[in-house]
């Protein structure tokens, strides 16, 4: 799995605003943005985006992801 298959494996379950993908093929980091993710606590918008992965993480495609998730209000008030 390269970053960008991972990264429009998510945009392809999840209307984003913004997304970022890096790692060695097999443990991710990613950046989020989505207003899907508004009214949601920290481990429902992970859950959200699981979702959108699916089998791929039991099958261990993606052995480990780690997110930060943001709405795009947010995401504005970040420094980047």
């Amino acid at each position: 799995m390269t970053a960008d298959e991972l990264r429009q494996l998510i945009a392809s379950g999840l209307a984003c605003d913004h997304i970022e993908v890096e790692g060695d093929g097999r443990h991710w980091s990613a950046v989020i943005v989505s207003a899907e993710f508004a009214g949601l606590r920290p481990i429902q918008r992970h859950q959200r985006v699981y979702q959108t992965l699916g089998a791929r993480m039991h099958t261990d495609e993606v052995h480990a992801l780690s997110m930060r998730t943001l709405t795009p209000a947010e995401w504005a008030n970040q420094p980047h």
